[in-house]
Protein backbone atom coordinates (compact mmCIF):
# COMPACT_ATOMS: atom_id res chain seq x y z
CA UNK A 1 0.00 0.00 0.00
CA UNK A 2 1.99 3.11 -1.19
CA UNK A 3 -0.14 6.42 0.23
CA UNK A 4 0.37 9.76 -1.42
CA UNK A 5 0.63 12.99 1.15
CA UNK A 6 -0.10 15.84 -0.80
CA UNK A 7 0.85 19.28 0.77
CA UNK A 8 1.82 22.65 0.02
CA UNK A 9 5.59 24.04 0.44
CA UNK A 10 4.16 25.54 3.26
CA UNK A 11 1.38 25.40 6.05
CA UNK A 12 0.57 21.97 6.82
CA UNK A 13 -0.46 20.90 9.82
CA UNK A 14 1.99 19.00 11.00
CA UNK A 15 0.02 16.64 13.84
CA UNK A 16 -2.39 16.57 10.76
CA UNK A 17 0.66 15.18 8.49
CA UNK A 18 2.69 12.91 11.28
CA UNK A 19 0.13 10.95 12.80
CA UNK A 20 -1.67 9.54 9.53
CA UNK A 21 1.46 9.24 8.43
CA UNK A 22 2.58 6.93 11.62
CA UNK A 23 -0.55 5.09 11.12
CA UNK A 24 -0.18 3.94 7.39
CA UNK A 25 3.16 3.06 7.92
CA UNK A 26 2.64 1.10 11.06
CA UNK A 27 -0.33 -0.42 8.94
CA UNK A 28 2.52 -1.57 6.33
CA UNK A 29 2.24 1.09 4.18
CA UNK A 30 4.63 3.41 2.63
CA UNK A 31 3.72 6.81 2.77
CA UNK A 32 5.13 9.54 0.10
CA UNK A 33 5.26 13.06 0.64
CA UNK A 34 4.20 14.47 -2.64
CA UNK A 35 4.36 18.58 -2.64
CA UNK A 36 4.12 21.40 -5.49
CA UNK A 37 7.84 22.10 -5.16
CA UNK A 38 10.82 19.84 -4.67
CA UNK A 39 12.84 20.20 -1.25
CA UNK A 40 11.28 20.43 1.95
CA UNK A 41 8.25 21.50 2.91
CA UNK A 42 8.06 23.91 6.41
CA UNK A 43 4.99 22.41 8.62
CA UNK A 44 3.34 24.65 11.19
CA UNK A 45 1.50 23.80 14.61
CA UNK A 46 -1.17 26.28 14.04
CA UNK A 47 0.33 29.42 13.11
CA UNK A 48 3.78 28.77 14.19
CA UNK A 49 6.72 26.99 12.19
CA UNK A 50 7.69 23.88 13.43
CA UNK A 51 9.15 21.10 11.55
CA UNK A 52 10.13 20.67 7.65
CA UNK A 53 10.22 17.38 6.09
CA UNK A 54 11.63 15.94 2.63
CA UNK A 55 9.86 15.96 0.04
CA UNK A 56 9.53 12.41 -2.61
CA UNK A 57 8.21 13.75 -5.54
CA UNK A 58 6.69 16.62 -7.23
CA UNK A 59 3.15 16.85 -7.97
CA UNK A 60 4.34 17.10 -11.72
CA UNK A 61 6.42 14.02 -11.31
CA UNK A 62 3.89 11.76 -9.64
CA UNK A 63 1.34 9.61 -11.18
CA UNK A 64 -1.93 8.40 -9.43
CA UNK A 65 -1.19 4.90 -11.06
CA UNK A 66 1.14 4.60 -8.53
CA UNK A 67 -0.19 5.19 -5.40
CA UNK A 68 -3.62 2.98 -3.85
CA UNK A 69 -4.55 6.54 -1.56
CA UNK A 70 -4.25 9.63 -0.75
CA UNK A 71 -4.17 11.78 2.33
CA UNK A 72 -4.90 15.60 2.54
CA UNK A 73 -3.28 16.83 5.54
CA UNK A 74 -4.90 20.28 6.62
CA UNK A 75 -3.62 23.45 8.15
CA UNK A 76 -4.97 26.97 6.69
CA UNK A 77 -2.42 27.67 4.25
CA UNK A 78 -1.70 24.35 3.14
CA UNK A 79 -4.56 23.67 1.13
CA UNK A 80 -5.07 27.01 0.32
CA UNK A 81 -1.68 27.19 -1.18
CA UNK A 82 -2.90 23.80 -3.22
CA UNK A 83 -6.18 24.66 -4.53
CA UNK A 84 -4.44 27.22 -7.03
CA UNK A 85 -2.37 24.92 -8.52
CA UNK A 86 -3.56 22.95 -11.45
CA UNK A 87 -1.56 20.40 -11.10
CA UNK A 88 -2.36 19.72 -7.70
CA UNK A 89 -6.15 20.06 -8.00
CA UNK A 90 -5.70 17.35 -11.04
CA UNK A 91 -3.77 15.21 -8.60
CA UNK A 92 -6.90 14.86 -6.87
CA UNK A 93 -8.96 14.70 -9.03
CA UNK A 94 -7.63 12.00 -10.44
CA UNK A 95 -8.03 9.56 -7.47
CA UNK A 96 -11.47 10.23 -7.70
CA UNK A 97 -11.85 8.93 -12.00
CA UNK A 98 -9.73 6.25 -10.67
CA UNK A 99 -11.76 5.39 -7.97
CA UNK A 100 -8.96 5.39 -5.56
CA UNK A 101 -9.68 6.27 -1.58
CA UNK A 102 -8.92 9.89 -0.46
CA UNK A 103 -8.82 11.22 2.87
CA UNK A 104 -8.91 15.07 4.16
CA UNK A 105 -8.89 16.32 7.80
CA UNK A 106 -9.57 20.21 8.35
CA UNK A 107 -8.98 23.11 6.06
CA UNK A 108 -8.15 19.75 3.11
CA UNK A 109 -11.41 19.53 2.10
CA UNK A 110 -11.14 23.27 0.07
CA UNK A 111 -9.02 21.06 -2.50
CA UNK A 112 -11.90 18.89 -2.57
CA UNK A 113 -14.00 21.96 -3.75
CA UNK A 114 -11.69 23.08 -5.80
CA UNK A 115 -11.60 19.81 -8.05
CA UNK A 116 -15.25 19.63 -8.19
CA UNK A 117 -15.64 16.22 -6.42
CA UNK A 118 -17.89 16.90 -3.33
CA UNK A 119 -21.09 17.31 -5.44
CA UNK A 120 -23.50 14.51 -3.96
CA UNK A 121 -20.79 13.41 -1.31
CA UNK A 122 -21.23 13.70 2.65
CA UNK A 123 -18.29 14.57 4.13
CA UNK A 124 -17.07 17.19 7.58
CA UNK A 125 -14.32 19.46 7.81
CA UNK A 126 -13.07 22.73 9.81
CA UNK A 127 -16.64 24.22 10.62
CA UNK A 128 -15.82 27.37 8.51
CA UNK A 129 -15.87 24.80 5.53
CA UNK A 130 -19.21 23.77 5.58
CA UNK A 131 -20.80 26.97 3.59
CA UNK A 132 -18.55 25.90 0.97
CA UNK A 133 -18.91 22.14 0.57
CA UNK A 134 -22.55 23.00 0.65
CA UNK A 135 -22.34 25.72 -2.24
CA UNK A 136 -20.40 22.95 -4.46
CA UNK A 137 -23.04 20.62 -3.76
CA UNK A 138 -21.87 18.10 -1.04
CA UNK A 139 -23.41 18.28 2.14
CA UNK A 140 -21.95 19.07 5.08
CA UNK A 141 -22.29 17.25 8.89
CA UNK A 142 -20.18 17.88 12.36
CA UNK A 143 -19.26 14.57 13.07
CA UNK A 144 -15.52 13.25 14.07
CA UNK A 145 -15.38 11.19 10.90
CA UNK A 146 -17.27 10.79 7.96
CA UNK A 147 -16.69 7.47 5.71
CA UNK A 148 -18.59 8.40 2.71
CA UNK A 149 -19.06 5.69 -0.03
CA UNK A 150 -21.67 7.69 -2.14
CA UNK A 151 -19.46 8.55 -5.29
CA UNK A 152 -16.90 6.56 -6.91
CA UNK A 153 -14.55 6.15 -4.23
CA UNK A 154 -14.67 5.83 -0.44
CA UNK A 155 -14.47 9.74 1.28
CA UNK A 156 -12.89 9.97 4.81
CA UNK A 157 -13.13 13.19 6.56
CA UNK A 158 -12.58 14.57 9.85
CA UNK A 159 -13.09 17.87 11.54
CA UNK A 160 -9.80 18.80 13.24
CA UNK A 161 -6.73 17.73 14.57
CA UNK A 162 -8.76 16.07 18.08
CA UNK A 163 -10.46 14.06 15.72
CA UNK A 164 -6.84 12.62 14.44
CA UNK A 165 -6.98 9.11 16.41
CA UNK A 166 -10.47 7.69 14.81
CA UNK A 167 -9.41 9.72 11.41
CA UNK A 168 -6.23 7.35 11.08
CA UNK A 169 -8.38 4.66 12.59
CA UNK A 170 -10.91 5.04 9.36
CA UNK A 171 -8.28 5.29 6.81
CA UNK A 172 -6.17 2.38 7.71
CA UNK A 173 -9.39 0.33 7.75
CA UNK A 174 -9.82 1.77 4.82
CA UNK A 175 -7.04 1.62 2.70
CA UNK A 176 -5.40 -1.81 4.34
CA UNK A 177 -6.53 -4.88 2.04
Amino acid sequence: MQVAFLVAPEGTEQVELTDPWKAVAAAGGTPKLVSTASGRIQAFHHLDKADTFPVDLTVDAASVADFDALVLPGGVANPDALRLDKGAVAFIASFFETGKPVAAICHAPWTLVEADVVRGRTLTSWPSLQTDIRNAGGTWTDQQVVRCTEGPNTLITSRKPADLEPFCKALVEEFTP
